[in-house]
């Protein structure tokens, strides 16, 4: 087992890109995620509150640590409610995806380029196409749907998000596979 990482870089190439491009078309298209997020009462008045805020992560009601969350007054607060994570990303116009499009471009290049390795020394040259589909789609599937049910549970995500950015996952995992085991090397 194992070869040349180098012998896998067109389907790293090629997953990659049909990964950034399917996403696209999920978000930009089928737009399914739009269902995500809901508007808040009275948006000008958090929208007021949170002027000037500076871009980053926030909790409501405020502890910097576990001591804190025992504190009498946070207590109350937190019962009384709401209780919130948000995230702020400022001010800046709404369509400029060109950074978090590269990042995401970037992420998926780094994730195929691992998927590539481990595949590369778990699956010999010339396995059949099933061998190669199955392997890479799984391993593919931990990169993109690991992290998506933690959200839900410790970061309040909704589950139909949840499963939403799982199923996206597995669309991501399957094309990953196809593509790795139409392209897999043959036997020397």
């Amino acid at each position: 087992m194992g070869m040349n990482l180098v012998a896998l870089w067109l389907p790293i190439l090629l997953s990659t890109v049909g990964v950034f491009i399917v996403s696209s078309l999920i978000w930009t298209v089928i737009q399914w995620h739009n269902s995500d997020w809901k508007k808040l009462p009275d948006e000008e008045s958090a929208r007021a509150a949170l002027k000037g805020v500076p871009q980053g992560q926030y909790t409501l009601p405020w502890a910097g640590n576990n001591k804190a969350k025992s504190d009498p007054e946070w207590l109350k607060k937190a019962e009384e409610g709401p209780m919130a994570m948000i995230t702020v990303w400022g001010e800046g116009h709404p369509l400029a995806m060109g950074k978090p499009l590269t990042q995401w471009f970037i992420y998926l290049l780094v994730a195929t380029i691992i998927i590539a390795m481990v595949s590369s020394v778990t699956i010999d040259n010339g396995a059949s196409f099933v061998i190669v589909f199955h392997s890479v789609a799984i391993y593919a599937a931990m990169f993109y749907c690991g992290a998506h049910a933690m959200n839900g549970i410790w970061f309040g995500h909704g589950w139909g998000r949840v499963v939403k950015d799982i199923v996206d996952g597995l669309i991501y995992a399957l094309l990953t596979g196809a593509v790795f085991a139409w392209l897999w090397p043959a036997a020397a």
